[in-house]
């Protein structure tokens, strides 16, 4: 059965077509067809204005259509879209939700920040590795960080804070909301053995991809530190140009590494695994298991 997720997050909007097939012991297979990513750049409205413009709007009614006409040209049957922290806070999300749904069919749920990282935390990476750690999954978006910790074979806590790339290019992240999340990272991780991070999120997969590191390598977090302090030195420009960066990622690269280094030191983890999975990886697979309840699994 083919499947389709739609993430309409603060810096871009994702669309994620996934074959889902059955090994012979009955467990699914995700076989990603075709990924697609428009920087929507939402959060540059919302974090400072309150309301997603005239163009941004129109912007995201084009968006959607297209990834309609992809859905059906993949005879996509199962969708599920979803929208997160700029959505959240866009007091005119419900009338924009309205038109896409009167003119593309597609249904837009904004999702609270714990679902979002639960959705994330159901890609199950960390049941996969070793049971000798624990395990932070670590969520950086435009508008907000998502945080799943999981220990001893069991999902220990959720949060997600207001700590975003775009929110700190505003200037919208004051030491507050900082203490908030460290408080909650030093208190739920006392006391649980060795802590390895997993990172989502495009700035992370791009670090990953700058690093040259073989996959399932983790990076440790004094290669992030350097790479903040290096990239950090440049302009706008000349990180375009040296490393090959969009300009919509070479802005959010440099509070996104902040993000990742912080979080990293306040749970006193050393390495961080990219398996470059992020929000519509998880709703692939949250709707993959909503329909198998339902006896659909083809």
């Amino acid at each position: 059965m083919r499947l389709a997720a739609i993430d309409i997050g603060s810096n871009a909007a994702r669309l994620l077509i996934t074959e889902v097939s059955q090994d012979r012991e009955g467990n699914p297979l995700f076989n990603k067809l075709n990924l697609v990513r428009v920087p929507l750049r939402l959060g540059f409205d919302v974090f400072e204005k309150g309301e997603i413009s005239k163009e941004k709007r129109g912007m995201i009614l084009q968006t959607m259509k297209a990834y309609g006409h992809l859905i059906n040209a993949y005879n996509v049957k199962n969708v599920i879209a979803c929208a997160t922290s700029a959505m959240r806070d866009a007091s005119n999300s419900a009338d924009i939700i309205r038109k896409v749904k009167l003119e593309t069919g597609l249904e837009i749920e904004i999702i609270s920040g714990d679902l979002e990282a639960s959705i994330i935390y159901e890609n199950h990476v960390a049941e996969h590795m070793d049971t000798e750690h624990s395990y932070l999954y670590i969520d950086v978006g435009g508008g907000s960080t998502e945080l799943t910790f999981f220990a001893d074979g069991k999902l220990v806590f959720k949060q997600s804070f207001n700590i975003g790339t775009i929110r700190m290019l505003k200037d919208m992240v004051d030491d507050s909301k900082w203490n908030e999340m460290k408080e909650a990272i030093k208190n739920k991780t006392k006391g649980y053995k060795q802590i390895t991070a997993i990172g989502t999120g495009g700035n992370i997969n791009k670090v990953f991809s700058l690093s040259k590191k073989k996959d399932g390598k983790p990076l440790n977090i004094e290669l992030l530190k350097d790479y903040y302090k290096e990239i950090a030195s440049f302009s706008l420009e000349d990180r375009i140009n040296i490393y090959k960066l969009r300009e919509d990622r070479a802005d959010v690269i440099v509070p996104a590494l902040q993000i990742y280094i912080n979080v990293m030191r306040w749970a006193d983890a050393e390495e961080i695994y990219v398996p470059k999975i992020g929000l519509a990886d998880g709703l692939i697979q949250h709707l993959y298991y909503e329909l198998a309840a339902k006896g659909i699994t083809s």
